[in-house]
């Protein structure tokens, strides 16, 4: 991305954080819904990657089911920008009114054993709502982190902004995050990490929508290494005023295998906790991105 394309990016999400929040509610929905159904109309490749992406969860949809998830992803993908520029002024009852979490006793005893629990989601729903419906209402703080974006303005305006919800994050790169976030784990906290995309060459094969894909083997590694709890959590949106979302069963350390084939399991584990609620709400997966190793080959479809 050239200077100039960052300097505008930039700016834009500036103006999205300063102006979108000041909107009337009403207002803020049909923005968003416009901007959505627009960029959809115009096939660019975040869409035509996400059709792509659906089209692997939903195989035996037809041309035209595709078209109406990704034009119902897109609009989903936007209410979470929306929502996400307007969260800094939601109120604790705002928020607990728009949050129903299921299960959240997996999270909540493991909390209270002091083992420190390890929270993995995929990129459903408002992953950012959920985080703050922990800080706010269940008032739990807890510490994820956060891919470094170009320009470094506007990653600096990602931390800002989390951190104000209450979150402390820390940079994806840089080396130093995995023993910050062991520390927090020893100490009884929550780590709250995004892991369902990870194309780099130290992600953990995982089956995926009956293909090979890669996703972070942080977030076992971390169990394994602090004793702390590995859940998964996966969210979908209900309705235009509520975000709903379960808890899974804690996924157990197999108690053979070398740390690689116990960090295998584990991950397949997670992987499969996703996929079932992707397959339940797609149109909440925000995977406007490639995902399956097979995509990295330009001539097997959109980027």
């Amino acid at each position: 991305m050239s200077t100039t394309s960052e300097r505008l990016t930039d700016a834009l999400y500036g103006l999205g954080w300063a102006t979108v929040r000041k909107l009337p509610e009403p207002v803020a929905v049909g923005l968003g819904r416009r901007i959505a159904d627009t960029a959809w109309k115009r096939r660019g490749q975040g869409v035509l990657r996400l059709e792509a992406n659906l089209a692997r969860v939903v195989p035996d949809a037809s041309p035209e089911r595709l078209a109406e998830l990704s034009k119902a992803g897109m609009r989903s993908y936007m209410r979470y920008w929306m929502e996400s520029f307007r969260l800094p002024s939601w109120s604790a009852e705002r928020v607990a009114r728009s949050v129903d979490i299921k299960d959240i006793h997996h999270l909540t005893d493991g909390l209270a054993a002091g083992r420190g629990v390890v929270l993995a989601l995929p990129h459903l729903a408002n992953w950012d709502l959920a985080g703050v419906w922990a800080t706010r209402v269940l008032g739990v703080p807890f510490t994820t982190v956060a891919e470094r974006l170009k320009p470094e303005s506007l990653y600096d305006r990602f931390v800002a902004y989390r951190e104000s919800l209450g979150m402390e994050v820390l940079p994806h790169t840089g080396g130093s995050a995995f023993g910050t976030l062991a520390r927090r784990l020893r100490s009884g906290g929550l780590v709250c990490l995004v892991a369902d995309r990870d194309l780099s060459s130290s992600g953990v094969e995982v089956d995926f929508f009956g293909e090979r894909a890669r996703m972070p083997g942080g977030p076992a590694l971390l169990a394994q290494h602090t004793g702390a709890l590995l859940l998964s959590a996966t969210l979908w949106y209900d309705d235009p005023a509520t975000m709903r979302g379960r808890v899974h069963p804690p996924v157990d350390v197999p108690e053979s295998g070398t740390r690689a084939e116990r960090t295998s399991v584990m991950t397949q584990a997670l992987a499969d906790a996703f996929a079932a609620g992707i397959a339940e709400h797609p149109e909440d997966w925000h995977m406007l991105q490639r995902l399956w190793p097979a995509d990295l080959d330009p001539a097997k479809g959109p980027k």
